[in-house]
């Protein structure tokens, strides 16, 4: 299509001739000079072709932008809209962070099994598992106690080993973002710095039992179901600070301590006012 020296009519300028044009721009010399306008916006509503045939085909052009600009606006929309929202959630996050009510049971502990524990500690994540019974079965479990302030504790315990012996394998703290209760996909993901997996021989040091009381059963060692438990904030700081003397001489001791002081600064708890550790292990006669 070529529309130079085609010849247009103008509502306030009369008659004229384009004398160039491109994708975005049109000039026409009138008898008062020349003018630009956009192309092909001006056509059918200020600017008129003679030419039927050529007036029909920047019809179709400018129908053909129009729609394309249409596109992109509903495009840009919808992105505002995905946009707000995630402002809106985090504004929902913000207020629940404000609002939280400090539990003094917000950690987690998590029995694995050794086909899971290097995908936990690859991924950075662990899995709350399924509701298995009620309205909800087969759905991921909430664990709503857990917030900013909390930590997940990776153990384990071989076959035939006994339960005193269950093994600290790592310990992580949750994602700055993590709120349990909208938590939809039961997976708990890592702090992207504070997180340990700890060697054979070091978890061999820090055996859960030594810090774990069933207060209603104070001098029992069992875990025979379920996956997680609950358990107080402060023999996770115990644990923490366990894990300080543990890395001592070692590159991560910076780590383990900044760990163990950011952990007690959102859990309002002072490390040297900690007490000792008192779990099952240390109550057996």
């Amino acid at each position: 299509m070529n529309l130079l020296n085609e010849e247009v009519t103008h509502k306030s300028f009369g008659k004229g001739k384009v004398i160039k044009y491109d994708a975005s721009r049109v000039e026409v010399r009138f008898p008062l000079g020349i003018k630009k306008f956009i192309f092909p916006d001006v056509f059918g509503t200020h600017l008129v072709l003679v030419d039927p045939k050529l007036a029909e085909l920047v019809d179709g052009i400018k129908q053909d932008v129009e729609k394309k600009r249409r596109e992109r606006e509903l495009e840009l929309a919808r992105i505002r809209a995905v946009e707000e929202a995630k402002r809106q959630r985090l504004l929902a996050r913000k207020e629940l962070i404000k609002n939280h009510k400090l539990s003094p049971a917000s950690q987690a502990v998590f029995w694995c099994d050794d086909t899971e524990q290097d995908k936990i500690f690859t991924e950075w994540k662990v899995f709350t598992g399924l509701k298995k019974s009620g309205a909800s079965a087969g759905t991921p479990n909430r664990l709503v106690r857990l917030h900013q302030n909390s930590c997940c504790l990776i153990t384990a315990r071989e076959r035939g080993i006994p339960e005193k012996d269950r093994r600290i394998l790592g310990v992580f703290m949750v994602a700055e973002s993590f709120i349990g209760k909208l938590c939809e996909d039961g997976y708990i993901p890592a702090h992207s710095d504070y997180r340990f997996r700890f060697s054979d021989e070091e978890s061999s040091q820090l055996l859960f039992w030594k810090y774990y009381i069933n207060e209603r059963y104070p001098n029992r060692m069992t875990w025979n179901s379920g996956r997680h438990r609950y358990f107080n904030n402060v023999w996770m700081a115990q644990i923490l600070q366990e894990i300080v003397a543990l890395k001592k001489g070692s590159e991560e001791l910076e780590l383990a301590q900044s760990f163990l002081e950011h952990f007690c600064q959102l859990n309002r708890l002072t490390e040297t006012d900690l007490p000792k550790p008192n779990g099952a292990l240390l109550r057996i006669k």
